[in-house]
């Protein structure tokens, strides 16, 4: 409990620091998101209009140490502000849009390539040298090398454009309403997320297979796995057990921070797809300099990679009992 509680204090300066620079970077950027809006209509608005911009994106003349204590206290609310380009829609209400997409997309690839990645490393090294562990580490590497914009414009332009074998674009079909009680609905989510979580799969589970497998070769001759050998325990108890156990601590670590960046590292995925996720949402973000959606944005990436983080930790404690002492 006091290495838990020593973690939490950490990561809580830790999200202090990030939400103070989310605070005052925007503010050393030149102009401001009324002043955007202003330019973007052309002389479509009053200048008078500016002044009513200002105080619906919640800014002010006031000193900067007041405007802080003020964007806390918004936030110990929930209140992200005004987003730009989605007018007048708050900028809680827009993530929300796109956080379930990004988690069922990347979150489940990052998941199954996780899990799939590991159980693969586990059988290889327990069975060097044979068809799995003498194919499987160098075509998933050479897939891996190309990146995951790479290996989507391959798939959508083969699979879907020229094959018609899935749909082109969006998380499901136009015709159709966001309706999770339709098993219609559903088939038509299942069949849009096929092809780009296939992508990032690919992408990454050789990562996972060759972390596992190399640290598993190094634990297999280890004294202990010798002495359980001895015993007479059962194969299966020994690989999963004594092996795979303490040869998988840093893939876990490595998925805690994987799992923390499943909200923007599939960015360029959902730009190829246009799947409505987070990472599609960013990118609308920067291109119309809407500065309340980016903070936002960037604040749920950096609690996301802390969150995730911490619950490593409390993982950590349960796989290996040395760090509870």
């Amino acid at each position: 409990m006091r290495f838990l509680l020593r973690r939490l204090g950490f990561y809580a300066v830790a999200a202090w620091v990030s939400l103070t620079v989310n605070f005052y970077l925007p503010r050393l950027m030149p102009g401001d998101p009324a002043s955007a809006i202003f330019a973007r209509f052309q002389g479509k608005l009053r200048p008078e209009e500016i002044d009513s911009l200002r105080k619906a994106y919640g800014l002010s003349d006031a000193p900067l140490f007041e405007q802080y204590f003020t964007y806390l206290k918004s936030l110990s609310r929930g209140e992200f502000g005004i987003s730009i380009n989605f007018f007048p829609a708050p900028v809680t209400t827009v993530i929300a849009t796109g956080f379930m997409w990004t988690i069922l997309l990347a979150g489940l690839a990052t998941v199954i390539s996780f899990f799939f990645g590991n159980v693969l490393g586990i059988i290889g090294a327990w069975r060097r040298n044979g068809i799995l562990d003498s194919v499987a580490p160098p075509l998933l590497t050479f897939i891996g090398a190309f990146p995951y914009f790479f290996l989507a414009m391959l798939a959508l332009y083969f699979l879907a454009f020229q094959a018609g074998w899935f749909p082109l674009r969006h998380a499901y079909s136009d015709a159709l309403s966001v309706n999770w009680g339709s098993l219609t609905f559903i088939k038509s989510v299942v069949a849009h997320m096929i092809l780009p979580a296939s992508c990032i799969v690919l992408a990454s589970i050789g990562g996972w297979m060759l972390g596992m497998r190399n640290t598993m070769v190094g634990i297999l001759s280890e004294d202990y796995i010798t002495m359980a050998q001895a015993k007479g325990l059962s194969q299966k108890r020994i690989m999963f057990s004594y092996a795979a156990r303490n040869a998988l601590l840093p893939n876990v670590t490595s998925f805690g921070m994987a799992l923390g960046f499943v909200l923007s590292g599939s960015l360029l995925t959902e730009i190829i797809f246009a799947y409505p996720g987070l990472g599609y949402l960013l990118l609308q973000a920067v291109r119309n300099l809407d500065y309340p959606l980016m903070q936002g944005l960037f604040l749920m990436i950096t609690f996301a990679v802390l969150g995730a983080n911490f619950l490593v930790d409390i993982l950590y404690v349960w796989l290996d009992p040395r760090t509870r002492r």
